[in-house]
């Protein structure tokens, strides 16, 4: 029972608000709106131009390890709030038999907690849908969303991200036994497909459904895999990353067919936290570092390998001036 305790209280998971203010004085890292991580920067027309015309969005900016307000606000709170997942296997669940959060953003997080605060533990989780996951930016309620993000020009209109960590791609994930769905084609036509409110799945079949009916949108990927076992859906559609994790949770499920397109996924925050940007991509840096033993690596071997076997590198960060 005091190891079970212990582990407990190793986790500290704090429910998300809609509102930007925190009650208790421990979750002082994600402030309130004015004066959270990273003050919320106003979205004008050239930033909209900016998305309009983007060319390289996976281009951030260079590492650095200088403070500056976001990394002050963090140390002086000595806490990291993190937005996170905590029901994509493999990314960002809660294990059944310790209760902790684990998984491969999981252990990104407590790199960057151990880089800006010396503590990987020195950490608050805040669980967010995929739909809030720019809200909870913009409004100083997380300083960095590590959440299967992927980066793209759209997304860059209203936070900025790191370089990317993660190489993934949009695909459909059917049950076992569906003959009828073979990917994301003419064979949706009729069939109803599911996706996550938010997410780029959603953006790419509302630009093209290939007449599949596509009115079910839930908060998040696992919903979608509920609905795909209760048979009130046919297919879903979901980074494929994270479709493997689903898969591995339930053998009854596959995939089919091939990416919609390359995405990459990277760690979102305030625009107008440049500070924290850099700081963030220092730590993309080193945990990259080392070939076959880096970091990286290793975690990918820990959380992913056995679902996304073939990969034999991190994909290369891209930098802006």
């Amino acid at each position: 029972m005091a190891a079970a305790c212990a582990l407990t209280a190793a986790l500290v998971l704090v429910p998300l608000s809609r509102h930007s203010g925190h009650p208790d004085a421990t979750a002082g890292a994600a402030g309130t709106a004015a004066a959270g991580p990273g003050v919320p920067a106003a979205v004008g027309a050239a930033d909209a131009a900016g998305a309009e015309t983007c060319r390289n969005p996976e281009a951030s900016l260079r590492p650095a390890t200088a403070d500056g307000p976001a990394i002050a606000r963090i140390k002086a709170a000595g806490k990291l709030v993190a937005g996170i997942d905590q029901n994509s296997y493999r990314w960002g669940y809660r294990n059944p038999v310790t209760g902790r959060l684990e998984g491969f953003d999981i252990d990104l997080v407590r790199a960057i907690a151990k880089d800006i605060l010396g503590d990987p533990d020195a950490v608050i989780y805040r669980a967010i849908p995929t739909n809030q996951r720019i809200p909870a930016l913009q409004e100083g309620r997380v300083d960095v969303v590590v959440r299967t993000m992927t980066i793209n020009c759209k997304r860059l209109a209203d936070v900025a991200f790191s370089t990317a960590y993660f190489e993934t791609g949009p695909q459909v994930l059917v049950p076992r036994t569906a003959t009828d769905i073979t990917g994301y084609d003419s064979s949706l036509k009729g069939h109803r497909i599911c996706s996550a409110s938010g997410s780029t799945a959603e953006a790419a079949l509302k630009a093209q459904s290939f007449g599949a009916d596509i009115s079910l949108t839930v908060p998040n990927q696992l919903d979608c895999l509920v609905r795909l076992q209760l048979g009130e859906v046919d297919g879903m559609v979901t980074d494929n990353a994270l479709a493997a994790g689903l898969a591995a949770q339930d053998p009854s499920v596959r995939l089919v067919g091939r990416p919609l397109a390359k995405e990459f996924y990277g760690v979102a925050m305030n625009k107008g936290a440049s500070d924290l940007v850099r700081r963030v991509n220092k730590v993309l840096e080193d945990y990259r570092r080392g070939g076959d033993g880096s970091p990286w690596m290793t975690a990918y071997r820990n959380w992913l390998e056995a679902d996304l076997p073939g990969i034999d590198a991190p994909p290369v960060p891209k930098y802006r001036d």
